[in-house]
């Protein structure tokens, strides 16, 4: 079994579009959630904020025959894997291409937009607005494919359209395809675009948060008086590499991951189960070969809907047995769907390599009913440790588990 460590990070999000800001902007305590007039145009929708990516630039150098295959979603894939590459110094290496890369990048859905377009055709029975790259556009694995055709990747590639834990589902199949050794670099992450039905198919659940005049006091997840999510957008990617390849190359190491659970609930699409939550959990720890006393601090899901955090909490305590820090950054960014997993744990390294860990935002009391943990409140808190946790969970009962560990 091979060591994996991560080289290369880069992201798209709320945050901003460059790690160290994003990082810094996390100790201002203000989140990035906006009233979106735009939302007013929708008869029943009821929320009407939303949270956009800041200061995402399409490249120059980006042709438009390069992009002619990609939604927004390709774009901030392919943009946010460019910085990343060249963070690691490998933008320019032949191993990208000569088959020792492979891919392992989600979202919950292809671009919309273009989705759009082909339902158009049945609406008004006429094929309009369709070219030879809008199937690609739409399609689920349009992160992966792009950034595999802008690269010339020719390893394996491995879609994870996983709602909600597309991202960090694709940074531990990452994880598998080198420490199993079929690949020495790999190239994970996820994203998604902002598109109002995103926002109507939690708002029908009446899992959206409905504070439209009050944007800066919403998500609170955990707290009791929480009302929903809010959606927002972005992309984040991760350069995984084989140890012993990026220690002979001289490569910064941000982090190593030594752990990954994947478990599924079996039981409903929709409400979540403590006990397989918390069965990831154990399984990441299980394949780290630590105990759970060793992690410092836990990114959590946090999404602020009623039974998500509860069952979260109840999942997390049942393994832990303590008040183990926890704190969720959708408070600040809100829910960016298949890009969380991968936003988040760029900041959950950066946290743990900065030895700051932020608060969740707009957690005044603790919801009753979620479990003893050692949430962490108001401010951000200094903690000197060495292995952090990062959780997501997804529809369909899906739940990973990630750990990071200081190098």
């Amino acid at each position: 079994m091979r060591r994996v460590v991560v080289t290369g990070m880069a992201l798209a999000s709320p945050l901003g579009c460059d790690v160290k800001e994003a990082f810094e902007r996390l100790k201002t305590y203000k989140n990035c959630v906006k009233y979106t007039p735009e939302l007013e145009q929708y008869r029943r929708l009821n929320t009407k904020l939303s949270s956009h990516v800041q200061g995402f630039v399409i490249p120059e150098h980006y042709t438009r025959k390069v992009t002619r295959t990609m939604g927004e979603i390709a774009l901030m894939s392919v943009a946010t894997t460019e910085k990343a590459l060249e963070d690691a110094g490998l933008l320019n290496d032949e191993i990208i291409s000569n088959g020792e890369t492979g891919i392992a990048y989600g979202s919950s859905s292809g671009s919309i937009s273009t989705l759009i377009d082909f339902y158009a055709m049945e609406v008004d029975k006429e094929v309009k607005n369709l070219n030879s790259g809008s199937y690609v556009k739409m399609m689920s694995q349009t992160a992966a494919v792009n950034i595999s055709l802008y690269f010339k990747t020719k390893g394996r590639l491995i879609p994870t359209s996983s709602a909600c834990t597309s991202g960090s589902m694709g940074i531990g199949a990452a994880y598998e395809a080198i420490k199993d050794g079929y690949q020495t670099i790999m190239i994970s992450g996820g994203a998604e675009e902002l598109q109002p039905t995103h926002i109507a198919i939690f708002d029908t659940l009446y899992a959206t948060s409905l504070k439209n005049t009050t944007p800066e006091l919403t998500p609170s997840p955990f707290d009791k008086n929480r009302d929903g999510l809010v959606i927002g957008a972005g992309a984040g990617t991760l350069i995984l590499e084989e140890y012993e390849h990026a220690k002979k190359r001289g490569a910064k190491i941000y982090a190593e991951i030594i752990g990954y659970g994947n478990t599924t609930d079996g039981t409903h699409i929709t409400n979540p189960n403590p006990e397989t939550m918390g069965n990831a959990m154990s399984e990441a720890l299980k394949y780290a070969q630590i105990s759970s006393d060793e992690i410092g601090y836990i990114n959590a899901h946090g999404t602020a809907t009623i039974q998500g955090d509860i069952a979260e909490s109840v999942a997390t305590y049942n393994v832990f047995k303590r008040e183990v820090p926890i704190s969720s950054l959708k408070s600040y960014t809100g829910h960016t769907l298949g890009a969380c997993g991968a936003i988040e744990a760029i900041m959950a390294i950066e946290m743990m390599n900065n030895n700051w860990y932020h608060p969740t935002l707009n957690l005044n009391e603790v919801d009753e009913n979620c479990a003893p943990l050692g949430y962490i409140k108001k401010e951000g808190i200094e903690i000197n440790n060495k292995i952090v946790m990062s959780n997501n969970f997804a529809f369909g009962g899906i739940n990973t588990s990630l750990i990071f560990k200081k190098i």
